[in-house]
């Protein structure tokens, strides 16, 4: 059993009808782990906008760099379908507040990224928590697709 209870269904369905995301603590130096998978789930097709207030308007593979999950909503003018968190475990509760209060459905914490507490706060605000798991290593153990449908408007 997974610390976050979610079966294999489940972390299927969200990896694949998840659209929008936005990376929280992400990295421009290549090695690092965030860095590597923003670059992974743009290469699936995401959406995806890296969030890091020290490197804001800048770009990190293509993608301009936010400050704040609030300034990804105001300016792309799209809820977020999930909100993948490279951050301490105990420093992820101010993101996943931000998260519930932006109506994100998901909520990803990275491999090592545990906090029973934010988790269940998010989940009583009705949104998925995946917690202790990578995006991509979960696509790949699934055996999903090379990449993700462009939804249609």
């Amino acid at each position: 059993m997974t610390i976050d209870g979610l079966d294999d269904d489940t972390i299927r369905a969200i990896l694949t009808t998840t659209r929008r995301i936005a990376l929280v603590g992400a990295s421009a130096k290549p090695a690092r782990p965030s860095n590597e998978v923003l670059h992974a789930l743009l290469r699936r097709g995401y959406d995806v906008t890296p969030v890091n207030p020290g490197l804001a308007g800048r770009r990190i593979h293509g993608q301009i760099v936010a400050a704040t999950l609030d300034d990804v909503v105001r300016d792309q003018a799209v809820p977020l379908d999930m909100v993948d968190l490279f951050r301490a475990s105990d420093k992820v509760l101010p993101a996943v507040q931000d998260a519930i209060r932006l109506g994100a459905k998901t909520i990803w914490m990275q491999l090592g990224v545990i906090n029973p507490h934010a988790a269940a706060l998010a989940r009583e605000a009705g949104i998925a928590v995946v917690m202790d798991r990578c995006p991509v290593i979960e696509w790949a153990r699934l055996g999903l697709a090379v990449s993700v449908p462009h939804q249609t408007s």
